[in-house]
């Protein structure tokens, strides 16, 4: 990856925690990211199976 593509994903992903950031209060982020883990993990997981 070179570093212009590594400078704009890390760019991007900041972007998108910025706009999360806004509605939750710092310690309500485990209601939101421990979810999206889990959901990310299960998809990686059950990825052999899918057709």
């Amino acid at each position: 990856m070179s570093p212009e593509t590594h400078s704009q994903m890390a760019n991007f992903i900041w972007s998108i925690c910025n706009l999360l950031r806004g509605p939750y209060k710092r310690n309500e982020y485990r209601k939101v990211i421990l979810p999206l883990t889990v959901i990310r993990r299960f998809d990686c997981i059950l990825e052999p199976t899918k057709k």
